[in-house]
């Protein structure tokens, strides 16, 4: 898919999802005013032509009653019942906002690459997530795919370290879900021993084509699969490795109990990111909201209502590392 297609069938879609609510406004919030613009103008033109009347207006941010910058203009809005915030994550790198935008919105789409936009939240009110899930994180990883070892390669040994603190038995199946380039499948491999199996799965193609390209096929089993249906029977594994998975889902608690449901009594969820929450916000000129689903207030008991235990929560800036054990 070239740029030209990409802008417009995330546009259409938007469109078509929006189309039926008239009347409304769509704001489209940024962090760069021209990109912003540009995005509007695509999505007014996306509309059908019984819709041209509605409007469609891009801003920036602005001086809340504070007085102080924030990342949205959204916060000096009054509410409305027929306004739709579409809220793009873009800008200079380093700007620090305070998040409240990118809550208050019904779509979320990563703008950093104007020419390439994906779609990052849908409300479900306005789409089911089958409707977009799957097409959008194919878009966002697929492109990113080819440089990805290149970018974060100097991870491999915190991926060893998570791994070593799910405690594997050896001779045991692990899962690397959401897998990608397959940076820690040697690490469960070694883990599990010759009498073990891994099994990677990714939603990507592109990503497995990377792993493949790296030779890690030659200690895991590659599978292209959604992490929310895993072709898998119940109770098959001892543990299950999800690096960068769960805020990525459009619905986590789904996620993390199908998780559950193939990991056997007793198994482990080892779920890890090679940088803490604040440390990789910040890199994506955010703050960490509370509410966000690997906070460990929000975490603990959405793990306990899906089937797990947390027993070990780390997040400082170099990693973050969260270990549950299967009821």
């Amino acid at each position: 898919m070239g740029v030209p297609e990409r802008i417009a069938e995330v546009t259409a879609f938007l469109a078509g999802v929006l189309a039926p609510r008239a009347p409304l406004t769509v704001i489209v919030d940024g962090g760069d005013h021209g990109a912003a613009a540009t995005f509007a103008a695509r999505l007014a033109a996306a509309f059908p032509p019984s819709a041209r009347a509605w409007t469609v207006d891009a801003v920036l941010g602005l001086s809340g009653p504070s007085g102080g910058r924030t990342d949205s203009a959204l916060n000096v809005l009054e509410p409305a019942a027929d306004r739709v915030i579409v809220y793009l994550r873009g800008g200079p790198r380093g700007r620090l906002g305070n998040g409240e935008g990118e809550r208050r919105a019904q779509v979320v789409i990563d703008h950093h690459d104007p020419q390439w936009p994906v779609i990052r939240h849908v409300h479900p009110r306005l789409a089911d997530p089958e409707r977009w899930y799957l097409t959008e994180s194919r878009a966002f990883f697929g492109a990113r795919a080819a440089g990805w070892d290149a970018k974060f390669g100097d991870d491999l040994p915190a991926y060893a370290m998570a791994v070593a603190a799910a405690g594997m038995c050896p001779g045991d199946l692990a899962l690397d879900v959401g897998c990608g380039t397959g940076r820690a499948l040697p690490a469960l491999a070694a883990a599990v021993g010759p009498g073990g199996r891994v099994l990677g799965v990714d939603v990507t193609p592109a990503m497995l084509d990377a792993a493949r390209a790296a030779g890690r096929d030659g200690c895991a089993t590659l599978l292209l699969a959604d992490a929310r249906r895993l072709p898998l029977p119940d109770a098959a594994a001892g543990l299950v490795f999800a690096a960068g998975l769960v805020h990525h889902l459009p619905d986590p608690a789904a996620g993390l109990t199908e998780l559950a449901r193939v990991t056997r009594p007793g198994g482990s969820l080892v779920i890890f990111h090679p940088s803490g929450r604040a440390a990789l916000a910040a890199r994506h000129g955010r703050a960490v909201r509370p509410d966000e689903p690997l906070n460990e207030d929000v975490l603990g008991p959405l793990l306990a209502g899906t089937g797990w235990e947390l027993v070990r929560y780390e997040d400082p800036d170099d990693h973050f590392l969260a270990v549950a054990v299967r009821r």
